[in-house]
């Protein structure tokens, strides 16, 4: 079976980290057996002619077309080089509805051919808002996209209500799970650490408007005027890294108790992970985070905002769920988790974790696959 992805958002060469999630779906399915082509366009300022790059990652089939001028011109063009060099589709893939969504609308017009979306953008969100805000043409086409889909998929329920309170209807929405690396999947470390010092980290891409990692440092000082047993760990980087420095070198926190890594490979944050004892995430809007699922998969316990589709990710079990934009609830969290997260199972908390694995999330999509093949057989023999 040959599936094309389109995607708004996908690793290239100046941002190595962009849409990674959609490349580890691509990745996950090819581990089924599943021949996949990802075709992804970039506008790039830098050039003077149309480049198209064509590589092989983690046995997908990467065709990324860097552009300076025209979108339709660079879509025909990159059409027309996967359509020489590897063929029609069984199936496509539409990953975040923009004006990529041309093509498969196209394909299905003139081959017959269906096509899925999955849908990850939390501008649906009215806490976010973005969508409502775009232009009537995005609202036209999106409409369209949906209409004409097999399935539409989301990373969480709530998205999904989210996209129909938006006028994007469909009989057939599901869920799909994000993927995360299998290397998250380990016991804790048993690293010597001192016996009365607790680990908190969190990992964020540093954009306030939705992260609030000023918020988080806010609630972590109140807890360090009571208690000083504890360090924080913040990994990445991102648009307002200078300025959630500057903040909280304003706040004077105790020596050491925060510990700023800067951005790092995944091999690494997954030894964060490894060695922390609470992760804990104050967003203002979310859908289904990655690091969410890599906190499960660690078996560490969690203490996240009630956003998005966290509360289908985070149960008692597991961990904490506090108010958006509430420094003291987040705070008095804090102070619990700090005296209980070892009333948390880190065994119960992987078994969660599991749904999340390579295999599980492509054995997904390739029934799913299977299932608009099926259908269109079906409909061809009527």
């Amino acid at each position: 079976m040959k599936v094309l992805y389109l995607s708004e958002w996908y690793p290239h060469r100046y941002d190595a980290m962009a849409g990674l999630f959609v490349q580890k779906h691509a990745i996950a399915v090819a581990g089924q057996g599943v021949d996949v082509c990802v075709l992804y366009l970039h506008h790039d300022t830098q050039i003077q002619k149309l480049e198209i790059t064509d590589q092989t990652h983690d046995g997908i089939r990467e065709v990324i077309v860097y552009y300076p001028d025209s979108y339709l011109s660079a879509l025909r063009q990159g059409w027309k080089y996967i359509r020489s060099n590897w063929g029609k589709p069984d199936v496509c893939q539409l990953n975040v509805i923009t004006k990529n969504a041309l093509l498969p609308l196209w394909l299905k017009w003139r081959y017959k051919t269906p096509y899925i979306i999955i849908e990850h953008w939390s501008g649906y969100l009215p806490e976010n808002g973005q969508y409502r805000q775009s232009s009537r043409l995005h609202h036209f086409l999106a409409r369209i996209a949906v209409k004409h889909a097999s399935q539409v998929l989301t990373v969480s329920q709530r998205l999904t209500e989210c996209m129909q309170a938006c006028g994007l209807r469909h009989p057939h929405y599901g869920h799909i799970n994000n993927v995360v690396d299998d290397f998250f999947f380990m016991e804790k470390s048993a690293e010597n650490k001192a016996p009365q010092t607790k680990r908190l980290l969190h990992v964020s891409c540093f954009d306030e408007r939705a992260k609030n990692v000023c918020g988080l440092l806010r609630a972590v000082q109140q807890v360090a005027q009571k208690r000083q047993d504890f360090t924080l760990t913040i990994v990445g980087v991102g648009v307002d890294y200078a300025q959630v420095r500057t903040y909280a070198d304003s706040l004077e926190f105790p020596n050491r108790m925060l510990r700023w890594t800067g951005e790092l490979a995944p091999q690494q944050v997954a030894e964060e992970f490894g060695k922390a004892d609470i992760f804990v995430m104050n967003s203002n809007f979310e859908n289904a985070p990655v690091v969410l699922s890599e906190s499960l998969a660690t078996g560490t316990p969690v203490i996240a905002t009630r956003v998005g589709g966290i509360p289908e990710m985070i149960s008692s079990m597991f961990g904490r769920q506090v108010s958006p934009q509430n420094d003291s609830e987040l705070a008095e969290a804090i102070d619990f988790m700090l005296d209980h997260y070892t009333d948390f199972d880190p065994a119960a908390i992987r078994a969660k974790g599991q749904q999340y694995s390579f295999a599980a999330v492509g054995l997904s999509l390739k029934k799913i696959y299977q299932s608009c093949t099926d259908s269109l057989v079906h409909i061809n023999k009527k």
